[in-house]
């Protein structure tokens, strides 16, 4: 086998190329763009791939075989119960085949010489971690990066944060998380971009290509994994790890796309989800993970099981025993068991008792075997870093990362209220108020899963104002209140400071233990105290500005009718406090725009944009679909976000009012800046369809594009629409686009369009196919 491995390396060298591996899902002007994939490679390239594979795997026992199935944790921060660290001997005896949650790069060298040098095989091993929106320098969480609309935004970030775990040996991050979310009271909506699938999908293929860059050969890159699928967001009454009562339709409309579009960027690896979906586990869901990903998408990568996922199958009530649980996750289609090591124990058994065949557990050590060839870790086992590198990393955050950090975070700022244009403020106030207990914690400005983050190297809000404003100013500050506890005993000396100060920075939200895994809340309100902070802080008279600092919508009803003056910051990172000061004293004009719908209260809660109608819309009427105590409408619509400035639409207007299947129409549109200073607008394009033969969304993004205008400027903002756009899933489950009357809404928000409609028609006036492939949405 040593021979065989050594030959395999020597011709692989000769060969001297880059294996491509992922595409581009980018936002031109409208429609993401779908090129190659890892399918797509050349074929001689293709063809020498499966034959080091094959050569590879046709030397090993069945009990190497499994171990490369068999995922452990090492050291690092557990995300669940069981899964105890693995021992040298394991690795000598081709026990395990990747770790998670083994960091550093003379450990990991370490383990790889171990696995390499000492195990029969020589297979080198994979290691993994959660880099999920950084590694050692911490970019905004997902949502609020999300809300940048800035898909450029998306994958520099990544792009930074496999930089940076490369150099510590990391290979694999369990990242881009993409569950559409619509219900905020599950924790981890702060993980993904929000509630809307074509919007989920930009962003997905975006950090995918952060991630895997152009080639995972590029020492640099690490294999992204889009996770969890799937409907793992939909997760009934926002309780984490709770059921998904998904009908098909919405499964494959609503949760699915932002999976495909990852698909089709080209992503290496996909994590099973928790969830059930209509009764079927999704570790045990062969229809999701063979007949869909593998049939449908073409997908040939790995599935990594998420921690404990296939052992959870027995809580699921779907098999009696471990055996009976590896037997489905593996016949479904799980490739990889994180931590509960059924596989390990049972699949040679299952294998030898015909089971399981022993194609299908070829098929999954072949796809394990292909992911650690295309990082090129059979070429350089030791994927690493120099020692300089890694030192340099661990003392300091490199200025040209941190640079980037405060960019994104600028651009992920929402400004929600600003009443009498209290914003910016002066930085030449004489004494400013900055109370909160979150104002001064600069751990949460960077969030949950932070990697190798450190509070310290963030910059606080209290601090990113103190830097900001003149020397004349003086900043004092008080805890008030915190997110974590009831005490109300600051309250009456964040009063008494209020009410010596001109103005009042008010930093409420949650933290970043709030807005998590396995934090969800049954109400969104502020937690803790803050609220009443917030009402005496109010009653002093004294002009307030709030600062949000969550990881999800809260419901700010109070808040909207009392305060001038609201500014969500999400967690940003390490540049936290300075990006905030930034908007706050006017040196970045704010352009961020919600992902996910702010409800007035709780009991709104699901609550979206892109909704269907009832038969009973909503009305005067009594006999209609609202509430008797508050309105139906959300306080915050999906897609808004103000500005220092204004933007004025002009009449949209359509190359054409009519269509056919092949064609495309264009919509253009001139936005203007009619005010003073320069600042960005999110420029979004909605598609209505008026009658289907299956209820439609009243609305569903299908184009956006972020534009700067300096003042008095007017730009034409062109989009194009074409049969994709129009396309869902019949009373058949067919995808498919009917001809027909369509309404195209242009403006800043869901809530804030000008409409025009044109219609679609075919030969015969029946529906038209339309094809779900990556070719097709090219």
């Amino acid at each position: 086998m040593r021979t065989a491995i050594r030959l395999a390396r020597t011709e692989l060298s000769r060969t001297l190329y880059l294996l491509g591996t992922v595409a581009t899902l980018g936002c031109s002007s409208k429609q993401p763009v779908v090129t190659g994939s890892a399918a797509a490679v050349a074929s001689g390239e293709k063809q020498e791939e499966r034959r080091f594979v094959d050569s590879v795997l046709a030397g090993m026992t069945l009990e190497e075989k499994v171990g490369q199935l068999n995922q452990l944790s090492g050291l690092g921060q557990p995300t669940g119960p069981g899964g105890a660290p693995a021992g040298f001997e394991q690795i000598r005896r081709g026990d395990v085949g990747s770790f998670l949650n083994v960091v550093g790069r003379d450990t990991v060298m370490r383990l790889q010489r171990i696995a390499v040098e000492q195990s029969r095989t020589h297979i080198p091993l994979l290691f993994a971690l959660d880099v999920i929106h950084g590694f050692r320098t911490i970019f905004p969480v997902p949502l609020a990066e999300a809300s940048s609309w800035n898909p450029a935004a998306a994958e520099r970030s990544a792009r930074t944060a496999a930089a940076e775990a490369a150099v510590q040996g990391i290979s694999w991050t369990f990242a881009p998380m993409v569950d559409v979310a619509r219900d905020p009271r599950w924790g981890r909506i702060v993980e993904g971009s929000g509630e809307d699938p074509y919007l989920g999908a930009v962003m997905a293929a975006a950090r995918v290509r952060g991630f895997q860059g152009s080639s995972l050969r590029d020492p640099t890159t690490i294999a992204g994994t889009v996770k969890h699928f799937a409907a793992y967001g939909a997760a009934e009454g926002g309780r984490d790890y709770n059921i998904a009562d998904v009908p098909e339709r919405t499964l494959r409309d609503v949760y699915l796309p932002p999976f495909q579009g990852a698909v089709c960027a080209g992503v290496e690896t996909l994590m099973a989800a928790f969830n059930e979906i209509d009764g079927v586990p999704a570790h045990a869901h062969k229809r999701l993970l063979t007949d869909i990903l593998r049939g449908e998408w073409r997908f040939d990568g790995v599935v990594v099981s998420d921690w404990t996922g296939i052992a959870e199958l027995l809580n699921h009530g779907v098999g009696a025993d471990s055996g009976s649980v590896g037997r489905l996750a593996m016949n479904a289609g799980v490739d990889i068991d994180m931590v509960s090591e059924i596989y390990r124990k049972k699949v040679p058994s299952l294998v030898r008792a015909g089971s399981v065949a022993p194609q299908t557990l070829d098929e999954a050590v072949r796809r394990m075997l292909r992911l650690k060839y295309r990082l090129g870790l059979f070429q350089n086992p030791y994927r690493v870093g120099s020692a300089a590198q890694a030192q340099a990393l661990a003392v300091a955050l490199p200025a040209a990362n941190r640079a980037a950090a405060r960019e994104v975070a600028r651009e992920s700022i929402v400004l929600l209220k600003n009443d009498r244009n209290v914003l910016p403020l002066s930085k030449n106030l004489r004494t400013l108020a900055v109370i909160g207990a979150l104002a001064a914690d600069s751990g949460a400005a960077i969030g949950n899963w932070s990697a190798l983050g450190r509070g310290e190297d963030a910059v606080s809000v209290v601090t990113g104002i103190r830097r900001a404003v003149s020397p004349r100013t003086r900043v004092v500050y008080e805890r008030g209140a915190a997110p974590m506890n009831d005490s109300t005993t600051g309250i009456a000396a964040a009063v008494r400071l209020a009410k010596r100060a001109d103005a009042i920075v008010l930093v409420i939200g949650e933290s970043p233990s709030q807005s998590a895994e396995a934090e969800s809340r049954a109400s969104i309100d502020f937690p803790g105290a803050q609220l009443r902070l917030a009402q005496a802080i109010v009653a002093t008279g004294k002009p307030v500005v709030v600062v949000l600092m969550n990881g999800r919508p809260l419901a700010l009803q109070w808040l909207h009718d009392k305060v001038p003056a609201i500014v969500e910051t999400w967690f940003l990172g390490v540049e936290h406090g300075t990006a905030t000061a930034d908007v706050l004293f006017g040196d970045y004009n704010p352009g961020g725009k919600l992902t996910a719908t702010f409800p007035r209260v709780t009991g709104q809660v699901p609550i979206y944009y892109n909704h269907r109608n009832t038969g009973r819309p909503p009305t005067n009427d009594k006999y209609t679909s609202k509430y008797n105590d508050v309105p139906w409408t959300p306080l915050y619509p999906f897609g808004h976000g103000l500005s220092y400035t204004s933007f004025r639409y002009g009449t949209p207007r359509l190359s054409a009012t009519m269509m056919r299947p092949g064609d495309s129409i264009r919509v253009e549109v001139d936005v203007t800046n009619a005010g003073r200073v320069a600042g960005d607008e999110v420029v979004q394009l909605y598609v209505r369809d008026d009658v289907g033969s299956v209820t439609r969304p009243v609305q569903e993004l299908r184009g956006f594009r972020r534009v700067r205008l300096t003042p008095g400027e007017t730009r034409t903002i062109g989009f194009a629409i074409d049969i994709q756009d129009l396309a869902f899933h019949d009373a058949g489950m067919a995808r498919v686009a009917e001809p027909g009357s369509f309404a195209v809404l242009v403006g800043g928000s869901s809530a804030d369009t000008k409409q025009l409609r044109f219609r679609m028609e075919t030969a015969d006036g029946r529906s038209v196919r339309v094809p779900a492939t990556c070719e097709a949405m090219r």
